[in-house]
């Protein structure tokens, strides 16, 4: 077990407001994340800390991620779009995405009742990397900032909880990001707004909690 991570599962990853407190997400399914973890060590992968949660990798290579969202748990494949899913038990973090697919959680009980078919979506998710697999990706049909679509490609956990993010949500921080025209102002807002997305909030949720 990596030490880095353990302090994930104590504190969070610690890039939203709420780390390190007893409101940060991790707490809410702390037994649930400590289950995951188990079950995915038992499939040979390398534990290691990556842009502040648990990365599993293969011959350093990404496989899977263990992290915690507001509303579920997941195991989030990074090429499961090329997995078979013949049970249907892997979902999409949002409508747009084309690679990350995830096993999402909300209970112990959820996790154990399809434990054996967790380890061969992970022992097939090696085999896809194994093989060479790539993931043929399509335009994204809504026009994302080039430093933003960056960012996102950088950060697979800020790409997965944007996805997550509900369509209006994802088009108002794409409108905000949009709106400068230097770069450099692009990129601010970006870094200013990860925190909220991160936490699954929208740029306008923000702005309606401050009025009040």
């Amino acid at each position: 077990m990596n030490k880095s991570v353990d302090n994930y599962f104590m504190e969070g990853c610690g890039r939203c407001p709420l780390g390190g407190t007893p409101e940060c997400k991790v707490h809410t399914w702390t037994s649930e994340l400590e289950l995951l973890r188990k079950i995915v060590l038992t499939c040979g992968l390398t534990e290691e800390s990556k842009w502040g949660v648990p990365c599993y990798t293969f011959q350093n290579k990404n496989i899977l991620m263990v992290s915690a969202l507001k509303e579920y748990c997941s195991i989030g494949f990074f090429k499961g779009s090329l997995l078979s899913d013949d049970k249907n038990l892997l979902v999409k973090p949002g409508p747009n995405s084309q690679a990350v697919r995830l096993f999402k959680f909300k209970s112990s009980n959820e996790i154990i009742t399809i434990e054996d078919d967790i380890r061969a979506y992970i022992f097939e998710s090696i085999e896809v990397e194994k093989a060479g697999l790539k993931i043929q990706f399509k335009k994204n049909p809504e026009p994302i900032p080039e430093e933003f679509d960056a960012k996102l490609e950088k950060d697979p956990i800020l790409k997965t909880a944007f996805e997550a993010l509900t369509p209006g949500r994802q088009r108002g921080y794409i409108l905000y990001f949009s709106q400068p025209k230097q770069s450099k102002t692009r990129i601010s807002r970006i870094e200013k707004c990860e925190p909220m997305i991160l936490s699954g909030i929208g740029l306008h949720d923000h702005y309606k909690s401050m009025k009040k």
